[in-house]
């Protein structure tokens, strides 16, 4: 099944991508959502676009989608975010992708992140392996943490944590660090030019399970590992960290308040 569920999904990628391009090269209107983050029309109607596709090739499934809740069968389900990046896509800042993950059980079985900008479509299937526009995948040989990249997804709200003092160590322990942010920190350790990418917020106010669950497969089946700040491998938790494996339970140790 899991074939068929990812060539769904990159078709539903796909044209959900269609029509965000659609209005981010020719313009749109945009609201707040109630936690203040802006959300667009395209975001609305890309969302349908995927559910409507999914709903058609998998009537039996249900879903979790960022801009319209859940619905259906819970214990397997797509989980969607139409454009994760929002407020990259208002900026015209050419980061930001279509998001689209099956859940079978509580595992994560099929991922896939298309960015229509760039043309990069990444995909993995639960012990198929990891890809890029159909090359494979794989994470970093690199052991030596002085030696390693460290990507942020942004630093005030990872200041206002428990984890500040921590993450603060782990600066000093790499050699380099960047902040990528969104999707394609997972992209980046995925592709092997990056070792650790840590998205840190506060409980209850971070990130939600549209945006990571296509992000750990990818992880995951490119060699690496995707888990919380507390070592559980779940997508529903407010912060992640993710890995090429080697360095994992050393950036943990260092996290640790």
């Amino acid at each position: 099944m899991s074939d068929a569920a990812l060539a769904a999904a990159v078709d539903a990628a796909r044209a959900a991508g269609r029509v965000a391009l659609k209005y981010y090269n020719a313009g749109f209107e945009i609201a707040l959502k109630p936690d203040a983050t802006p959300v667009t029309q395209a975001d609305r109607e890309a969302e349908r676009t995927i559910v409507e596709i999914l709903g058609r090739a998998f009537p039996e499934h249900g879903f979790l989608g960022e801009e319209f809740g859940g619905s259906g069968n819970a214990a397997t389900r797509w989980i969607i975010d139409p454009i994760d990046g929002t407020k990259n896509f208002v900026r015209r800042i050419p980061i930001w992708a279509t998001l689209i993950a099956l859940e079978e059980h509580g595992e994560i079985t099929v991922g896939v992140i298309h960015n229509p900008v760039t043309g990069e479509l990444y995909t993995a299937r639960r012990g198929g392996g990891a890809f890029l526009n159909g090359e494979r995948l794989r994470v970093s040989d690199e052991a030596d943490l002085s030696q390693a990249y460290l990507l942020h997804a942004g630093l005030r709200a990872a200041r206002t944590t428990r984890y500040w003092d921590g993450f603060m160590r782990l600066v000093d322990a790499t050699d380099r660090q960047r902040g990528f942010g969104d999707y394609k920190g997972y992209c980046l350790i995925a592709e092997g030019k990056v070792e650790v990418y840590a998205e840190i917020y506060p409980e209850g106010s971070g990130l939600k399970p549209w945006d990571l669950a296509p992000c750990k497969i990818l992880v995951e089946e490119a060699g690496g590992r995707f888990t919380d700040l507390e070592g559980r491998p779940t997508i529903y938790s407010s912060s992640a960290l993710a890995t090429n494996r080697r360095l994992h339970d050393a950036a943990l140790a260092l996290l640790r308040p």
